[in-house]
Formats: structure tokens, C-alpha cells, sequence
């Protein structure tokens, strides 16, 4: 009886059950089906991360190679790349931490300092305080610019965003030479710093870097 009376129970549910089954399938093979794409997108982000990185890399090798005049009118040629006007490079000693002058393509006054230092190396509050007195100050800059090729101490990074000067470190730099405008990397003010070597950390900062420069 108890046999009959199963089987009798299965042949009303059977539908159901298969149906429950099937859906349960379904569902796992979607998660897969998802879980496997978020991992391939991901790995695609990580690759390309990796692959914008290096070329980076590759195009601030040559940055490196520079000394430090033609690193400034390199800088100078970005200006005028992205549509600046006006520019001209000191290429002085004494010319107050104003290495490239020019026009914003909105006619903004734009002072840049420049530092090229080894890559290692770090660019200390000392030498930001002095820009920030003598940018506005001194040349009236309506945007000031302090661009290096390495990275900025966490107390320069600091002064720079207080001040409103954009600190455009090594990583900020790569992305410069490869394209982005000057623009664009404005707001960033002196954030996003990524990998940069050594930030924050106020190692590096009197070191002789092969390439730097002292002013």
C-alpha cells in the first residue's frame, strides 16, 4: 500500500519537481555564467592597467634621458601642445620657480616650475613653499603648476591643495606626455598619486639623484 500510495503521489508531483530542479540549474548555470564574466572583465582591467602602465613607463624612460633644459622645454612643448599660448622657457638661474610661462587657450596667466629629478627621489615641502610665494605672488600666475619626475612628500602634496597648485607628479606627468591635457589634470590638484615612489614618506628628499636639479 505504502508503494502504491507513492507512487501514485509521485506521478501528481513529478512535474513540480523537475521543475523546481530545472530552475535550480538554470540559476547555477547563470551565476557561473556571471560570476565568469565579472572575472574575465576584471582580468581585461587588470591587463590593460598593466599595459597603460608600462607604455607610461617607456615614455618617461626618455623623460628621463633629458637633462634638465631640455626637460623644461619639453614641458613647454606640452603647453603648446594642448593649445597654450605665449610660452616661453627662462632657462635661467633667479627666475623665482618660474622655469615656462604662457596662456591658458583661455588666456589665464600659467607659471610653471619644474624639477627633473631621478625618479626615486622626492619633491620636499621646503621647495613647494617656495614656489607658493613666489607663483601669485611674484609673477600674479592665475594657474600655477609645480611639474616633477618623481614624486612629492605627503606635506608638499598638502601645501600644493591648499594653495591650489597643481603638484603634477611622476604619474600625473606619464599621463601628460601621453596624451591627456593640461587641462583636464588641473583639478586633480596634487591627489591621485597611484604608485608614486616614495610619497609620504620624506625619504629622498637631499639625496643627489643623477638627474636632478638644485636651485
Amino acid at each position: 500500500m505504502a508503494a502504491l500510495a507513492l507512487a501514485l503521489a509521485w506521478k501528481t508531483v513529478w512535474p513540480y519537481v523537475v521543475g523546481v530542479v530545472l530552475i535550480g540549474l538554470l540559476g547555477a548555470i547563470g551565476w557561473w555564467l556571471r560570476t565568469t564574466h565579472l572575472r574575465t572583465v576584471a582580468q581585461h582591467r587588470a591587463w590593460r592597467t598593466e599595459q597603460e602602465n608600462a607604455a607610461r613607463e617607456r615614455s618617461m624612460a626618455e623623460v628621463d634621458a633629458m637633462t634638465w633644459q631640455r626637460f623644461e622645454h619639453y614641458v613647454a612643448e606640452l603647453c603648446r601642445r594642448d593649445g597654450c599660448t605665449q610660452v616661453v622657457v627662462s632657462g635661467r638661474s633667479g627666475d623665482l620657480g618660474a622655469d615656462v610661462i604662457g596662456r591658458m587657450p583661455d588666456g589665464r596667466l600659467l607659471v610653471i616650475q619644474c624639477k627633473h629629478y631621478a625618479p626615486h627621489r622626492t619633491v620636499p615641502s621646503g621647495d613647494m613653499q617656495k614656489f607658493l610665494g613666489t607663483a601669485k605672488a611674484e609673477h600674479g600666475a592665475d594657474v600655477a603648476v609645480f611639474v616633477a619626475t618623481c614624486a612629492f612628500t605627503r606635506e608638499a602634496e598638502k601645501l600644493a591643495m591648499k594653495h591650489d597648485i597643481l603638484a603634477l607628479h611622476r604619474n600625473l606627468l606619464g599621463a601628460w606626455v601621453r596624451g591627456a591635457t593640461l587641462e583636464s589634470l588641473l583639478p586633480l590638484n596634487g591627489t591621485g598619486n597611484g604608485t608614486g615612489n616614495g610619497t609620504g614618506n620624506g625619504t629622498g628628499n637631499t639625496g643627489n639623484g643623477r638627474t636632478g636639479r638644485r636651485r
